[in-house]
């Protein structure tokens, strides 16, 4: 009987190593301590039921890698947004740190598939709780740093993170208006007029088209279900415009 379960022990392990091989060359990515990469995805209900096995929990690298992630996301807001004011950034930070755009990272990159867990945590549906991925993510992070340095960190947020604020994933904490507005004070370029191009379907599906003009001269529309948020996208068309032009001169 023990040896039954010797050997059934043994092919989960091997079906378990094979999967995290499997991850490492979908992503580029060779861990020199692979210990490091099994415990960001290691929790503590597996930990419980293995005691007399040297496995460690992720708790500690998700503690490194929420500090990774806070440092190397505001470094690339800093970058990308030269105008926006430290409460934007700050706000803007959070929206892409917080528990569901982690999940989110967490379900495109099928963390939940490698997440080693305890039965009882298996049988409640542990593999798709929301705080146990973003955990593992943040773990994952933290592992990546410590083994392959903040290169191969920056490599992984650029092909899953930073694409999705590029599109505008986050541009609903985002106040463009001000942005704008701050920009063409700066330079001083002169005065910024918003007006409403025409409103159309019913009442109670209302969509908006916005003009954004600088000195009378059209820089960007755009739609929306309120007045509000159609200058939003129109001054975010008109940002993108004005930065077009400063990198050109």
């Amino acid at each position: 009987m023990r040896k039954q379960v010797r050997n059934r022990d043994k092919q989960s392990m091997q079906i378990i190593d094979e999967r995290f091989k499997e991850f490492q060359r979908e992503h580029d990515i060779q861990f020199t301590n692979e210990r490091l990469l099994r415990q960001a995805f290691t929790h503590s209900s597996y930990v419980n039921e293995h005691r007399k096995k040297p496995y460690e929990d992720n708790e500690r690298l998700e503690f490194l890698g929420d500090a990774v992630l806070e440092l190397t996301v505001s470094q690339f807001l800093y970058k990308k947004y030269p105008t926006m004011s430290e409460g934007e950034l700050t706000k803007l930070r959070a929206a892409i740190v917080c528990e569901p755009s982690l999940v989110t990272f967490a379900n495109e990159l099928k963390f939940g598939q490698l997440v080693l867990l305890g039965k009882g945590e298996e049988l409640t549906g542990g593999r798709e709780r929301p705080a146990l991925l973003a955990d593992v993510f943040e773990a994952f992070i933290g592992a990546l740093y410590l083994d392959q340095g903040l290169e191969k960190v920056l490599n992984i947020l650029e092909k899953n993170v930073y694409p999705k604020i590029n599109s505008g994933a986050f541009s609903h904490v985002m106040d463009f208006k001000s942005q704008l507005q701050e920009l063409v004070q700066r330079d001083s370029a002169g005065v910024i007029e918003y007006g409403i191009l025409h409103e159309k379907g019913p009442a109670h599906n209302r969509e908006f088209v916005s003009r954004v003009c600088l000195n009378g001269e059209e820089l960007g529309i755009g739609t929306g279900r309120s007045k509000k948020e159609a200058e939003q996208h129109a001054a975010q068309m008109a940002l993108e415009k004005l930065k077009t032009k400063l990198e050109e001169n």
